[in-house]
């Protein structure tokens, strides 16, 4: 790349393991999508405040600090690819990556280095583990010379399916030099104030933020009530209760229905909530429209001028879903997708069709198509290999319904069935605009050929449909004379 670099099988640590995916550094900043879709990372070269190389077994490690405090680490390359980057970071961002070194020796004695929100334990200078302070629930002083953490533990596939760090204790002997105290105060309890000056401690027991109560949640089916803490979310229903982390909240959705008092609010996730051995990817919510609501933050106000700032207020008081996405979008830093250009026949955001049986409605948006409410299926533009319009005729007459026909570069297909008519123009031109391939499988149309199709009044003669006719007039002809007879469905 002339302005850049992108390497495939870039792996991005952090919780729940490790996710492949593309990685693409420019001049703007660095973006990493995950393969197969799903979490994905974006970081402007203005945010960047650190860069780090290190060599970890088999490859290297890249490390990206942000100035909000997180931190990134990407791993999978090469030798070649250390040299190349260091000074393309160097002319393009004018940043040179910092060289750290792994710890092998197997000690557990050394230091500890507080920079931002991340811990690290240095094994004579040398890096051992670190671990992000954001994940910390609990610190207790044990004692007078152990110090014990506590992390955060939520109900995503992630979590359940890989081990997870729970928990991790410190020893600070009293002749510690680096966490200098007193008679009163030892070393234990000078680590011990510092790190809950930047963990999350607390935000297991702590009331919400907000919470909102007897909200409709169409997937997983119930009536929930909703709290937002500083580090996570909290569903609390009847039968089921689900701690979902921040970190694994990819994007939020707001999606009006048409011509209905309902609003979809959808959170997706990476990793996924599971229950039982159904997975969650998205959790789908429905409010009232109209419905309008007034609530009082419980944050200090050290939080909302640090923090914070510009991303949340003391109260509000709005519609009930603009209030619920402002204060999720605000505690959490994902970022939010509404509907786009496209307007159905009745000036709607979708168009109604089915989907595996399923009744629902398809959201054709900026980026993707959102089929909801059951079962919710996001297929972004970039997963796309062809989509197909598939016309159907009933009984011989005119054209009430047709299918569109998402096929992914995956192969796999996504069939919505059951389109009104008038909204085949609307979808058609849509797509269109977005470059998407338009094609007939069966290889008989052309997508020229589709938008002359498109192009005709209804009431004009359709070669397609007249070809139709004929054949049922054939097969009439066929039953009549005792032969056997098949019923073709045609695509164009």
């Amino acid at each position: 790349m002339a302005d850049g670099h992108s390497f495939n099988n870039i792996s991005l640590c952090g919780r729940g393991g490790t996710n492949p995916g593309l990685l693409k550094i420019n001049s703007g900043g660095i973006q990493w999508k995950k393969q197969g879709g799903g979490k994905a990372v974006e970081v402007d070269e203005s945010d960047i405040v650190g860069l780090s190389w290190m060599k970890v077994p088999r490859t290297n490690q890249l490390g990206v600090k942000t100035k909000d405090g997180l931190y990134y680490k990407f791993i999978g390359f090469r030798d070649q690819d250390v040299a190349s980057l260091t000074s393309f970071f160097q002319s393009a961002f004018g940043k040179t990556p910092e060289e750290k070194q792994l710890s092998v020796s197997g000690r557990n004695w050394g230091e500890v280095d507080l920079n931002g929100n991340n811990l690290t334990f240095l094994v004579g200078g040398k890096q051992a583990f670190e671990v992000s302070l954001a994940d910390v629930s609990q610190t207790q002083l044990q004692g007078k010379n152990d110090v014990l953490l506590e992390f955060h533990v939520d109900d995503t596939a992630g979590a359940n399916e890989k081990d997870s760090l729970t928990e991790i204790s410190f020893h600070i002997p009293n002749s510690n030099t680096q966490f200098v105290g007193d008679e009163t105060r030892p070393p234990a309890q000078v680590l011990h104030d510092r790190i809950m000056a930047v963990a999350d401690v607390g935000a297991g027991i702590e009331e919400a933020v907000v919470t909102f109560d007897g909200i409709a949640i169409l997937t997983p089916r119930g009536r929930y009530s909703v709290e937002l803490h500083l580090s996570f979310l909290r569903l609390q229903g009847q039968a089921n209760d689900f701690k979902i982390q921040y970190s694994s909240v990819v994007r939020l959705f707001l999606l009006p229905k048409s011509n209905q008092p309902h609003t979809f609010v959808v959170i997706s996730l990476d990793p996924p909530i599971r229950k039982g051995q159904t997975m969650y990817p998205h959790i789908v919510m429905q409010f009232e429209t109209d419905s309008v609501v007034e609530s009082e933050l419980s944050i200090s106000d050290d939080l909302l001028t640090t923090k914070f700032k510009d991303k949340l207020e003391p109260s509000y008081k709005g519609l009930i879903h603009e209030v619920f996405t402002t204060v999720l979008r605000g505690v959490s830093g994902a970022k939010i997708t509404k509907p786009g250009k496209f307007r159905s026949s009745q000036d709607g955001f979708a168009v109604k069709s089915s989907l595996k049986a399923e009744d629902g409605v398809l959201y054709p948006l900026e980026k993707g198509f959102f089929f909801l409410p059951k079962p919710p299926t996001l297929i972004l533009h970039d997963e796309i290999d062809n989509v197909e319009f598939e016309r159907h005729v009933a009984g011989g007459a005119n054209m009430h319904y047709f299918d569109l026909s998402i096929r992914l570069k995956t192969d796999h297909e996504h069939l919505f069935r059951n389109i009104q008519r008038n909204e085949y123009n609307n979808l058609y031109s849509f797509i269109s605009s977005k470059g998407l391939k338009i094609t007939n499988l069966g290889g008989a149309a052309t997508a020229e050929g589709v938008a002359a199709v498109l192009q005709e009044d209804d009431d004009a003669v359709d070669p397609h449909l007249e070809r139709i006719r004929n054949q049922a007039a054939d097969e009439s002809d066929e039953e009549a004379s005792g032969f056997m007879s098949a019923r073709i469905t045609s695509t164009f």
